[in-house]
């Protein structure tokens, strides 16, 4: 087999498994080799000038990949799920006690809830800030405390 069959080859291989797996890895080292075999093939089998392109090329794809990926993926990007409720308020719908557990109404949902602070109680009413999710219960501070 020749080495231009050989990265070409290998580059559709790069591609297929870069099919099964997420982040463009092995995107570029299928670029390197598909480059470096199309240019294998007007090349004579000089091995060492074969990878030192395939290097080149495999490198200058990932530098293109991670400017490509960062204007797909947005760094800003905001929290789901139960870390989307830190830092959002609430309203004590049943006092939380020291060391014990109260409720709290965040937008339409009730949560169970507790604090870490030294008082005594949070009261009915009182209008809170979540600053942590554990498991299935808010960690709250009352507003005026933050």
């Amino acid at each position: 087999m020749t080495a231009w069959i050989a990265w070409i080859a290998f580059g559709i291989i790069c591609f297929i498994i870069e099919i099964f797996t997420p982040g463009f890895f092995f995107f570029s080292f299928g670029t390197g080799a598909i480059l470096t075999g199309l240019l294998a093939y007007f090349l004579e089998d000089y091995t060492l000038v074969q990878l030192a392109i395939y290097a080149i090329a495999t490198f200058l794809s990932f530098l293109l990949m991670k400017r490509f990926a960062k204007t797909i993926i947005r760094p800003d990007s905001a929290e789901s799920n139960v870390f989307a409720l830190i830092g959002k308020h609430g309203i004590v719908t049943k006092t939380i006690p020291r060391n014990g557990r109260g409720y709290v109404k965040i937008d339409s949902e009730e949560w169970s809830a507790v604090f870490e602070i030294d008082i005594d109680e949070i009261k009915e009413g009182t209008l809170v800030t979540i600053t942590e999710i554990e498991g299935n219960k808010a960690i709250v501070i009352p507003k005026e405390e933050k």
